[in-house]
């Protein structure tokens, strides 16, 4: 069989090299399926043998895998000249001072690379590298995250954004981001969303079928949002329909262009992170809670936390979550409730 040498210690049958390297999604998608890719697996069944994975699974797997390459792609490389640095660059990348990926996360990026990187014979494995590289990162331990009672979440609503009283109005919608801010903070708690994806929604997005209890679907969609986004749908409650619908029939009525829900400003521009993260920590602060990891993650940790109390399993979390793992919806069961500060 003609092998072709990629570098001094790279070689791949020629058929696979260029099937991984013209289209390695599509190479990936006719992989994950078969029983090649569960014998690179590290957990065997009780009787040994391997078994392909599930249609879900395998979403699961295509979606973490288009996420690298495309990411890889940016980098001007290819999945088989990327090295155990850009593979560490990835997994640790920050925005806005926090870890895009947690550790656990990190780690199953890098075990996926891991077993396509066995199968096609790189040796050295750069994603084994990246993960010996990192001390063992199954051994990581995030923090738990921090979490609400529901007297802070209470007091957190109370203490939304509102209108301040004055003897007159200089526009008739003067005073708009207000009710948008205060829109946006309840459809974050109440929906679960991240930060990013508040940021991103678009009307196309917001369903108009009101459910018999009140509630409508959101549709998430990765338009606009974050790289990891994944396409799911989550109720918003009555509650939080009371409040998005008047601040949606309030953006109509000034006419402002373009799709975001929760646009900047009156030309609809697209509204920045750190705008929303200041809004919410002064909410918060408001609210006389400790203003330590005090922002959206801590309402979606709110969220996913009551929604596994009150039965949702793992599984079911992970979906309404957009998220790419059912360990990773469990996670959220060890978020902790922090103490508010003393007076």
């Amino acid at each position: 069989m003609l092998y072709l040498a990629v570098t001094p210690h790279f070689f791949f049958p020629m058929s696979n090299l260029i099937l991984w390297s013209d289209d390695p999604v599509q190479a990936f998608k006719k992989f994950v399926v078969t029983d090649a890719f569960a014998k690179t697996g590290r957990r065997l069944p009780a009787d040994g043998i391997p078994r392909t994975v599930s249609t879900e699974s395998a979403k699961t797997y295509n979606f973490m895998f288009g996420n690298v390459v495309a990411w890889i792609a940016e980098q001007d490389k290819t999945l088989l000249t990327v090295t155990q640095t850009d593979l560490a660059r990835f997994v640790n990348r920050t925005d806005n001072g926090r870890r895009v990926l947690n550790s656990k996360i990190a780690y199953r990026y890098l075990r996926l690379l891991e077993r396509c990187y066995e199968h096609l014979g790189v040796t050295p494995n750069p994603a084994k590298q990246a993960i010996v590289a990192t001390e063992d990162t199954k051994k990581l331990k995030d923090d738990a995250g921090r979490t609400l009672s529901a007297d802070q979440l209470q007091r957190f609503f109370d203490a939304l954004p509102a209108d301040p009283p004055r003897s007159r109005r200089l526009t008739p919608f003067d005073g708009w981001k207000r009710r948008r801010d205060r829109a946006m903070q309840v459809v974050i708690a109440l929906a679960g969303l991240r930060v990013s994806e508040a940021i991103g929604l678009l009307l196309s997005e917001v369903g108009h079928q009101v459910a018999l209890d009140g509630s409508i679907a959101l549709t998430i969609t990765p338009d606009e949002k974050h790289d990891t986004s994944y396409e799911h749908t989550t109720t918003l409650p009555r509650e939080g329909v009371d409040e998005l619908r008047p601040w949606l029939q309030e953006r109509k009525t000034m006419a402002i262009p373009d799709d975001f829900v929760f646009p900047a400003n009156v030309k609809g521009r697209k509204m920045i992170k750190k705008t929303v993260y200041m809004q919410i920590r002064s909410t918060f602060e408001r609210a006389g809670m400790d203003l330590s990891r005090a922002g959206g993650r801590t309402l979606r940790n709110t969220f996913a936390q009551r929604q596994l109390n009150n039965g949702t399993s793992p599984d079911e979390l992970k979906d309404i979550l957009g998220l790419a793992l059912e360990r990773s919806a469990a996670d959220y069961k060890f978020a902790q409730i922090k103490e508010d500060p003393e007076q």
